[in-house]
């Protein structure tokens, strides 16, 4: 500990509002109560491999076009504690978490500060999970419960004044008792550093959630699933309905679903690589089962892949052109729509949906799921279409004597009006274009309630 104590006093960050927990335990709101809808962005590899001028570009691009987090590691993946970053300093003297070297961190706190400049939150990682549970990556093993919760103490301080969410884990499986306690441990250490101003969950490892391992610890503020790289809603983004039912109630966030331009399923072989229909089904599907927010990835630019780097499992572009891929670019329309009704009454409910005859045509499976969620009181539902089939919609869902019915392009971020019909029975719709790999999203307003287009700022 005595190698901290000249560490500690590093150039305070601005002073942002806090986030916190929903009164209902089901989404994130900032410090005055106003909504907060959590758009992520996978860029592990940020504090490690980009430069300053890179990092700026990276991170004013993710801002104007709607992202509010950044998921960024510490100690990163890529032999994050050996190979040096961009002005060669490595995060740690002799690989000791009790001996943070203070150029390595400087860095890091230019990038934080410029993340938090343009109203960007870093999802913070103090670790990749390799630094404590090797099974793939550079390693080595380097926590102990007692330097973890050392480390996470010197976290906490540094960065106690910083938009910060901590994110614990890494990617990793907890696989028995000493695992669990490295966890504890760093959450101690960060309570203890920040004083409890930051919320914390935990990154697990695919097809997993942190509720299997930490849901009853009072440190993780909400959950944190890794439905991870399949197209399929399936054996995966079926699971986070699962967690947002979990008791005691916590919001559930999918923090790594597939990237776009990423081998399916790790199979490129046979079943190549995604694109961005594959992106957005994913985050309606999500969203529509109560997840509070969405985290977006790309294959190039969680690595900060560039042409003069090894590329891990075929990234197909450079990071710099990754950024502008079109499902990169489409993840602010679903915020836009999530935002432009209410949000923090928001629940799922598959029943807005009028089961079909054959049940894996309508509500449908594996990439053909239609999904639904609505207002708890009635003022709107919404139907998540990812293919131009017609189905059918309970119009009692909605409350008021009228629905006004609008069509959403989550392609453009466009409405267009549907029409108005009575709140009773059902009603067949079918998508303005039935292409099949075109989706939409139904969206049906209590006419009372006056809502502009769906997407349109309020």
């Amino acid at each position: 500990m005595k190698h901290l104590i000249t560490l500690l006093l590093a150039v305070p960050l601005l002073a942002q509002p806090n986030l916190r927990v929903s009164d209902n335990r089901r989404f994130l709101v900032k410090a005055d109560g106003t909504p907060f809808f959590y758009l992520g962005d996978t860029a592990w590899e940020l504090f490690h491999r980009l430069n300053r001028e890179e990092a700026t570009h990276y991170l004013e691009h993710r801002a104007r076009h709607g992202y509010t987090v950044i998921q960024a590691v510490a100690l990163a993946e890529l032999d994050g504690l050996n190979d040096p970053n961009p002005y060669g300093h490595r995060p740690l003297k002799n690989n000791d978490p009790l001996q943070p070297d203070p150029a390595y961190w400087e860095h890091v706190d230019f990038v934080v500060k410029k993340a938090n400049s343009l109203g960007l939150y870093i999802g913070f990682l103090p670790t990749w999970g390799d630094k404590w549970n090797k099974k793939w990556g550079a390693g080595p093993e380097i926590f102990t419960s007692a330097n973890a919760e050392s480390f996470g103490e010197w976290l906490g301080k540094r960065y106690k004044d910083a938009k910060i969410i901590w994110i614990l884990g890494g990617d990793r499986p907890v696989e028995n008792a000493k695992h669990v306690d490295i966890m504890r441990a760093t959450a101690r250490g960060l309570r203890r550093g920040d004083g409890g101003v930051h919320l914390m969950t935990f990154h697990p490892s695919g097809g997993s959630g942190s509720a299997q391992y930490f849901h009853n610890d009072e440190w993780l503020a909400f959950n944190m699933r890794q439905n991870g790289h399949t197209i399929e809603f399936t054996g995966r983004y079926d699971k986070t309905i699962e967690d947002y039912n979990r008791q005691p109630v916590k919001p559930v966030l999918d923090g790594e679903p597939v990237y776009e331009d990423h081998p399916v399923s790790y199979n490129a072989a046979e079943l190549g690589h995604s694109i961005a229909a594959d992106i957005r089904r994913p985050m309606y599907w999500n969203l529509f089962a109560g997840a509070f927010g969405h985290t977006y990835g790309h294959h190039s630019v969680w690595q900060m892949w560039t042409p003069d780097r090894k590329p891990i499992n075929n990234p197909l572009m450079s990071w710099r052109e990754a950024i502008e891929q079109p499902g990169a670019l489409q993840m602010k329309f679903g915020r836009r729509l999530i935002e432009s009704r209410p949000m923090l009454s928001r629940v799922p409910d598959d029943s807005v949906i009028v089961n079909g005859r054959v049940l894996t045509a309508m509500p449908g499976t594996g990439r053909y799921h239609f999904s639904a969620c609505r207002d708890a009181n009635g003022s709107y539902a919404m139907v998540y279409a990812p293919v131009g089939r017609s189905f059918r919609v309970q119009m009692d869902k909605i409350s008021g004597s009228k629905v006004t019915a609008w069509w959403f392009n989550p392609r453009n971020g466009q409405a267009s009006r549907a029409g108005e019909f009575d709140s009773r029975g059902e009603r067949e719709l079918i998508p303005p274009d039935a292409g099949e790999m075109l989706d939409w999203v139904l969206v049906l307003d209590d006419a009372s309630k006056g809502y502009g287009p769906p997407g349109a700022v309020r």
